[in-house]
């Protein structure tokens, strides 16, 4: 199973498949993910539209489409369940003394997927634990394996 990022520009891709008719490029897909998509179905309304670049599946010719923000929210859910049930089992199978710093400290997110609006919110929520997104998602791990091979025990 896909996680993540690749797994939402998937699926956003797939919805715009299915109700727009509509085929898009994996990046207009990611633009959608994080320009006006949002955990929280209910907050996206608020987020608006954006038009995009594709292949109108009714003619085959290039042409452009208005994107609803809740239609993006929605098709992340499945998603979002998904890492949600990660996480689950992963606090289920961490030693308690773990999961006490976790409850303490939280979860912080990383990735282009931690940009998605009201992710760390409803994810706090729904886990019953402090959520945060990195500083400069999209890098945080390259970083922090940099870190760690300054290490010279590990080389």
């Amino acid at each position: 199973i896909t996680y993540g990022g690749d797994a939402m520009n998937a699926a956003i891709k797939n919805m715009v498949d299915i109700k727009y008719g509509f085929k898009i490029s994996e990046q207009d897909s990611k633009k959608l993910k994080e320009e006006i998509g949002s955990a929280d179905i209910k907050k996206a309304k608020s987020l608006g539209s954006i038009t995009v670049k594709g292949i109108d599946k009714s003619t085959g010719l290039p042409a452009m489409v208005d994107i609803q923000a809740e239609d993006v929210s929605t098709a992340l859910k499945g998603p979002i369940d998904r890492i949600i049930e990660a996480i689950q089992t992963t606090l289920e199978d961490t030693l308690p003394e773990l999961v006490s710093d976790i409850v303490d400290r939280g979860i912080v997110l990383t990735g282009g997927g931690a940009k998605i609006k009201n992710l760390d919110s409803y994810l706090a929520d729904v886990l019953r634990v402090p959520v945060f997104v990195a500083k400069d998602p999209q890098h945080a791990v390259i970083k922090g394996l940099g870190e760690i091979l300054k290490f010279n025990d590990l080389k």
